[in-house]
């Protein structure tokens, strides 16, 4: 503490002039100052974005409305309306017939990539079939697993076949993709690729 008011007189004197004459220090008011081991401040802790929670939590991130995404071995992406409100997936599929092999029921379908032409043949064992309620009539469904890429991510996922040609996209992502996978923002579209 004296060492301070000895500092504060001597700059005190400095700037009114009276360094001119002779400043005497006394030896019996300065103190010997101990060491002491220096002072680590803790890192300051950063407040992460939303974005950067959802890439450290989510493994698609944020995505938004409108996404690519494809149906090996298809090469094309096709776009796909990602809907939190609906509870699966489902696909624009032409051409669907059920057969038998081997005592298992199978569907074959095609998919068509009205963007660039390419077309293929699928053939899949049936997973389940669904009914789909409709205000003026029901809909009956073929429900296959499909592997999708979506983002970085690869998945053998259940789809719905439908024809969906009324609609703008012909692939629709629901729940049982994006659930603790993505967060979804409608303002966003193509995030993915």
């Amino acid at each position: 503490m004296r060492l301070k008011s000895l500092f504060a007189i001597i700059v005190c004197c400095f700037m009114s002039g009276c360094a001119q004459q002779p400043v005497v220090v006394v030896p019996e008011t300065i103190q010997k100052v101990e060491k002491t081991e220096p002072v680590v401040c803790p890192p300051v802790k950063k407040e992460l974005t939303l974005a950067q929670k959802a890439k450290q939590n989510y493994s698609l991130g944020i995505i938004g409305e409108i996404e690519p995404v494809r149906f090996p071995p298809m090469k094309g992406a096709l776009l796909a309306r990602i809907d939190t409100g609906a509870a699966g997936s489902s696909i624009n599929a032409q051409n669907i017939q059920s057969f038998e092999r081997e005592g298992k029921k199978w569907i074959s379908f095609d998919i068509v990539n009205s963007e660039t032409g390419e077309k293929y043949h699928f053939e899949k064992r049936l997973y389940k079939q669904i009914t789909i309620k409709r205000q003026l009539k029901n809909e009956d469904r073929y429900v296959v697993m499909m592997m999708i890429h979506i983002g970085k991510e690869k998945l053998n996922i259940p789809f719905s076949l439908a024809n969906r040609e009324r609609f703008d996209y012909p692939v629709l992502i629901g729940r049982n993709i994006i659930k603790g996978r993505a967060i979804v923002d409608p303002s966003l579209s193509r995030t993915l690729y």
